[in-house]
């Protein structure tokens, strides 16, 4: 029988530190600043350099991997004699998840004895990170290809995502938010309150004025998905550049929520390709609950 290997994008945004040591292969992401082509590594340097040239006044773009890219990748996978379970972050926010699926009908002909499966994760950064952490401790408690699947494809919609972004002008100049909303939501201070749906799709479901006011709204939210086994796993911060903020908010998740310990609550820095569309001053969380809500 084939040993299996689960891999993903590097938009999990996990450190290439665990990514390297749980042997889960991921392919990179690219972005560019003025005009120079950098790889998203998951190495915190890179999260870091993307992060100050923002604040500087910078406008990154992203590119999708294309399908030789992924080719190439699901092949070297397969060459070495494995079967291969891929995730990566939802198909309703990558245009790339259509070239994946196309290398990957491409190396199923290739490679007619090999067991090869897509999973859409449905999610994005620190719910995507938490999505594989379980699915690498599927297979290291020793379930089959099989039941890994079976597992992932059950339960992928019970990660949670919980997003705060600062500054609505980074939103307009990716092209998700009217030049109009974003010059009146910073005039106002307006602070969205982001979810990912069941579809994967992110959408706004409240706007608050002020920051403090959002971080709070972020966790009283909580109320609606949050369920006993978000008390017993690992769930995450995810920030661009404000680490103490970041712990002050996991100091006030335990306080609001008696019974989530700080050890469980990981921080953690967004990766340069999410970065890239919400700007400084984001912060999430994202943790295992109950169905999403919408």
């Amino acid at each position: 029988m084939n040993e299996y290997v689960i891999a993903t994008a590097s938009t999990c945004d996990l450190s290439s530190v665990y990514l390297y040591g749980h042997n889960v292969p991921f392919i990179s992401y690219t972005y560019e600043i003025d005009g120079e082509v950098f790889q998203d590594d998951c190495r915190s340097e890179t999260k870091r350099n993307l992060i100050a040239a923002m604040r500087e006044g910078k406008m990154p773009n992203t590119s999708q991997i294309t399908e030789y890219a992924y080719y190439e990748f699901f092949k070297g996978i397969l060459e070495e004699g494995n079967d291969l379970i891929y995730t990566d972050m939802s198909r309703a926010v990558s245009s790339s998840i259509a070239n994946a699926e196309r290398a990957i009908a491409k190396v199923k002909e290739e490679y007619p004895d090999r067991k090869i499966h897509f999973i859409d994760s449905y999610c994005i950064t620190g719910g995507l990170a938490l999505f594989i952490k379980q699915l690498v401790q599927c297979r290291n408690r020793g379930m089959t290809f099989e039941e890994t699947v079976e597992w992932g494809e059950a339960h992928k919609r019970e990660f949670i995502h919980r997003f705060m972004v600062d500054d609505l002008q980074w939103l307009r100049k990716g092209g998700r938010l009217s030049n109009a909303s974003a010059i009146v939501g910073s005039l106002l201070s307006i602070k969205p309150l982001l979810y990912i749906k069941n579809d994967g799709k992110l959408v706004a479901i409240d706007k608050i004025r002020g920051r403090k006011k959002c971080l709070k709204a972020l966790i009283d939210s909580m109320k609606d998905d949050i369920a006993d086994i978000t008390y017993e796993e690992e769930m995450y911060i995810i920030h661009t550049d404000q680490k103490e903020e970041a712990e002050q908010l996991r100091t006030d998740l335990c306080n609001h929520w008696p019974g989530l310990k700080e050890e469980n609550i990981s921080i953690m820095r967004i990766g340069p390709v999410i970065g890239a569309h919400v700007g400084p001053g984001f912060m999430a969380i994202a943790y295992h609950g109950k169905n999403r809500i919408m």
